[in-house]
């Protein structure tokens, strides 16, 4: 049997960024797919008659003729299946290396749009997404210098985003310690020589400069101020940038909440919970100084297209969509304890890998794999 054809995440990442014509076919499971999918997919839930090498499984499938096909299952075994089915029919077809395993590493970019009220100031912002997990970063620049919050992906993918641009990163930092995925910051840091910051917190084993309420960062134009909000993790900070724009990590989603129960007992999480009602009310009062301040999250539940939109939001709609931000502090406590999703597979390592800074055994793709949890929407 002829050998079928492979392309690499990373290849069919650079053809989406570059708005290359393409098919994608996902044939897992459907509760598989309902989980996490790379954008645009085409679902044929085809996994178990490929598993039984049923030739007619992919049966009734149309794609378009002419444009270039790529079989994705989990792991890339089974899409090999669907290739040479697919390639049998007269498409011509790649499978996925590595599968959704090896596209949680995929990331996309989007510009950043500030407020038309924001001081006019040398300042650029750029989200940067890792679209298979859900995770949100951003390189903020001025003048030359740049800082990168939340760095997710490999530390050689944020130090080739400021090398295109001309920005050299003098520092990076995280809203906190994250439970859903390795950060990279501190190998971003060693690997640029940039300064690490962190909230202020006893958790962390490594080296870091400590952040607390109301310290300002400052570079170029462009000015940090640090605002504590407790509540998702005890620890958890959100950054206002120049009195317009503010990253607020796993506080503040565009639709919904962070969840205060990941690595906590039940007591605590309801303590947790009162922390995050309190820490919400604050970043609400931003309202008085500024109505379109724009709300820059740290996650996503949905995979990111790559369509260079970026997922913001004036704090003002958010307030309005998310209907937790009116709740009473009992209400809002009682509806976050009896919401909490399914916890991150693998959270507990990966907790334990960032608090210690050292990096686990194993592939990382195997241990961060699986849609973001962070949210209470």
């Amino acid at each position: 049997m002829e050998a079928t054809s492979t392309l690499s995440a990373e290849e069919l990442r650079a053809i989406l960024q570059a708005g290359e014509p393409v098919t994608i076919v996902d044939v897992r499971p459907a509760a598989e797919r309902d989980e996490w999918s790379i954008p645009g997919s085409v679902h044929i839930d085809a996994y178990q008659a490929l598993r039984k090498g049923d030739p007619g499984a992919l049966e009734g499938l149309a794609l378009p003729r002419g444009v270039p096909v790529v079989a994705v299952c989990a792991a890339g075994k089974t899409s090999l299946i669907a290739a040479r089915q697919l390639g049998a029919q007269g498409y011509e077809v790649l499978s996925l290396e590595g599968g959704m395993r090896a596209w949680s590493l995929a990331w996309n970019t989007a510009p950043v749009i500030l407020p038309p009220g924001m001081p006019d100031v040398d300042v650029e912002v750029l989200q940067v997404r890792r679209t298979g997990k859900g995770c949100l970063s951003y390189v903020v620049a001025s003048r030359g210098d740049a800082l990168v919050i939340d760095a997710s992906l490999p530390p050689q993918v944020y130090d080739g985003i400021a090398a295109e641009h001309g920005w050299h990163i003098l520092h990076v930092i995280d809203t906190h310690v994250h439970a859903d995925h390795l950060s990279r910051s501190r190998q971003l840091a060693e690997l640029t020589g940039a300064t690490l910051w962190l909230p202020a917190n006893g958790r962390v084993s490594f080296p870091y400069r400590p952040l607390g309420n109301g310290d300002l960062l400052q570079f170029g134009e462009a000015r940090l101020t640090v605002l504590s909000t407790p509540g998702h993790t005890p620890e958890s900070a959100s950054y206002l940038l120049n009195g317009a724009a503010l990253f607020t990590g796993d506080t503040l989603f565009l639709n919904g909440v962070g969840r205060p129960d990941l690595e906590a007992t039940p007591d605590e999480a309801a303590r947790r919970a009162q922390l995050l009602w309190g820490s919400l009310q604050h970043l609400l009062s931003l309202l008085t100084l500024h109505p379109n301040t724009l709300v820059l999250p740290g996650h996503t539940s949905e995979p990111v297209p790559f369509d260079q939109v970026p997922l913001q939001a004036p704090l003002g709609f958010v307030k309005e969509r998310v209907r937790l931000l009116a709740a009473s502090e009992r209400h809002f406590i009682d509806e976050i304890l009896a919401r909490i999703p399914p916890a991150p597979p693998n959270h507990h390592t990966i907790v334990t890998a960032n608090e210690s800074g050292l990096w686990p055994k194993g592939d990382p793709v195997e241990l961060e794999a699986g849609a973001n949890r962070c949210a209470v929407s």
